[in-house]
């Protein structure tokens, strides 16, 4: 900036004031007495306090959209939050709850991060039935809210890294996979879980003319389905899933990377043979079936030897395992 003659060339005659993003003008914050209506009518819906924080982190749906996610509600609400298992309670700082629920990577309704959380109000998660089959000796299928009532749930906090370089720490609500698993007894010859998730176009509007092979589809081994890290969760931050992260339930496998950990499930399969996995097929080279995290391997377009925490921006070194080694590098030791 150039100064007038004679003016001394010094930035303290500067008051710049930097808005942080998530700043609102004042004229724009709602007068008290609309507010109190506010609550009243949040109370005759049965959306007042604990209903509130079991709605989670999402934006304002119309009247009917917002009835139906009140309904959803309503089934969980008393059992969120679970209590936090100790020993998945490490002393880490927590991702921004904000910041998370508005950077979520789910192409079924945009490929922009920070647009998913907008796009999912036409997206029905009540019913929700999730099929369980293939080599088992009790195939079933039930709704996924009725799984989440007849399970026990507890409350982790786990490192969750993604294949593009960023990460968070969040704490997830769910229940072990294999206590899933136990429930459908599977065969001697089952070695593989694939999962699949939902397919509704009409739904969510990143599906319509897209040339992925929708609906997405992943893969474990049964070794580390069976692991006790892996868990099916149905809630974050102590509340019911919202819809971005994957409502109703999606899996959280935290040493692999994050597209591993499918949301939406619709189906789970057990085989005998390797599944083959959305991204895998699209580029094998990339995304392979395994993905577990691994520093000293870069992506063929960047650098997997760092990353960046999505809420302050610090780039910090990622652990082999995603900080895991000690519990799941067993599993891939070779005799």
């Amino acid at each position: 900036m150039e100064l007038p003659r004679g003016v001394e060339h010094s930035w303290e005659m500067f008051n710049i004031l930097i808005r942080p993003p998530w700043f609102l003008p004042e004229k724009t914050a709602i007068n008290e007495s609309a507010f109190l209506r506010r609550r009243e009518f949040l109370s005759a819906l049965g959306l007042g306090g604990a209903g509130l924080a079991a709605a989670g982190v999402m934006d304002v749906l119309g009247a009917e959209e917002a009835g139906k996610e009140s309904t959803v509600a309503a089934k969980s609400r008393p059992l969120y939050p679970a209590p936090r298992n100790p020993r998945y309670n490490p002393g880490w700082t927590l991702t921004d709850e904000n910041v998370a629920a508005r950077y979520n990577n789910f192409y079924e309704f945009s490929m922009v991060k920070n647009q998913v959380h907008q796009l999912t109000g036409k997206f029905v998660i009540d019913p929700w039935k999730i099929e369980i089959s293939g080599l088992v000796e009790k195939p079933f299928e039930i709704d996924a809210h009725e799984l989440i009532r007849e399970m026990p749930l507890e409350d982790r906090v786990y490192r969750f890294r993604c294949v593009e370089a960023w990460s968070m720490v969040v704490p997830w609500t769910g229940f072990q996979l294999s206590k899933l698993i136990e429930k459908a007894k599977p065969k001697a010859e089952a070695k593989f879980v694939r999962f699949e998730t939902f397919n509704r176009p009409d739904q969510a509007p990143g599906m319509k003319g897209s040339n992925y092979p929708f609906p997405y589809f992943e893969g474990l081994r049964m070794d580390e389905a069976m692991h006790p890290l892996t868990l099916i969760a149905t809630g974050i931050f102590g509340k019911p899933m919202p819809k971005q992260h994957g409502a109703p339930v999606r899996l959280i496998v935290p040493w692999k990377y994050g597209y591993k950990s499918i949301k939406s499930i619709v189906k789970i399969e057990f085989l005998a043979n390797q599944p083959k996995t959305f991204w895998e097929v699209l580029a094998a080279d990339e995304y392979p079936f395994e993905s577990n995290v691994n520093p000293s391997i870069p992506h063929p377009r960047w650098l997997q030897s760092t990353e960046r925490v999505i809420d302050t921006g610090d780039r910090i070194r990622t652990l082999p395992y995603n900080g895991y080694g000690d519990q799941v590098a067993k599993l891939y030791s070779k005799v």
